[in-house]
């Protein structure tokens, strides 16, 4: 039986541990190595993020195990890209800042001039989004930053309440047509008269608009003399 020895080594100005034995009159050096390189992700995290528009929150990552500071290091080691704080996305990949807005602060609804392109009655992306919160919760600072903010009473809050698209195919939750006009009307004073006539003009062509809906909820919203005066007037 060849008896094994210990010894230490230096390989490239490094100190490497290992075991020796005599076999048929040669010297066999038997190194342990280990490989260092980045650690691999798990499956979970990088699922998430693909089902989330490429995007990560803190949170979601506490949930599958993941801690802050293995966060930290998938950035370093460049497996993900910190947007903003609290948020990651996989590199490469294009950011939705619709939908990370979203992920960031589910509780926020898209209303206003973000309703009216969500739903198709605007043709430009709005330069500052417009979200809406009932007027009992308080906003993030950051949010009330970059975002027009709007405030609702909480029995209005989820009148008229859907789902739309963003650009990128992401869900985000948003105002339905009837209601986004609405919410223009009744905060006319804080928006461009220019928008606002010509959302009316853009619902009043829709083939999808729906005119008894349109008046359950001016009358729930107590506007509807000022929204049939417009339509009124526009069409």
């Amino acid at each position: 039986m060849n008896e094994f020895t210990s010894c230490t080594l230096k390989l490239e100005n490094k100190c490497v541990s290992c075991v020796y034995f005599l076999h048929e009159k040669m010297y066999i050096f038997v190194i342990k190595v280990n490989f260092r390189g980045g650690s691999i992700m798990k499956k979970a995290i990088l699922d998430a993020a693909k089902r989330n528009g490429d995007m990560l929150t803190t949170a979601q990552a506490v949930r599958y195990g993941i801690s802050k500071t293995m966060l930290a290091k998938y950035v370093e080691q460049n497996k993900l890209i910190r947007v903003r704080h609290g948020l990651y996305a996989l590199p490469d990949s294009i950011i939705d800042d619709v939908f990370a807005l979203h992920l960031q602060n589910p509780n926020i609804v898209f209303s206003h001039e973000s309703a009216l392109f969500l739903n198709g009655l605007a043709e430009r992306t709005p330069f500052k989004q417009s979200v809406t919160v009932p007027s009992n919760r308080v906003l993030p600072k950051p949010v009330k930053e970059q975002c027009s903010c709007f405030y609702i009473r909480p029995i209005y809050f989820k009148l008229g309440l859907t789902r739309r698209k963003t650009t990128f195919g992401n869900d985000v939750p948003c105002y339905d047509a009837e209601r986004t006009v609405c919410d223009i009307v009744r905060s006319r004073r804080r928006i461009d008269e220019e928008t606002v006539v010509a959302a009316i003009k853009n619902y009043a062509r829709s083939v999808q608009k729906d005119l008894f809906k349109l008046y359950e909820y001016s009358t729930t919203m107590s506007i509807y003399p000022t929204i049939k005066q417009y339509m009124e007037v526009l069409i």
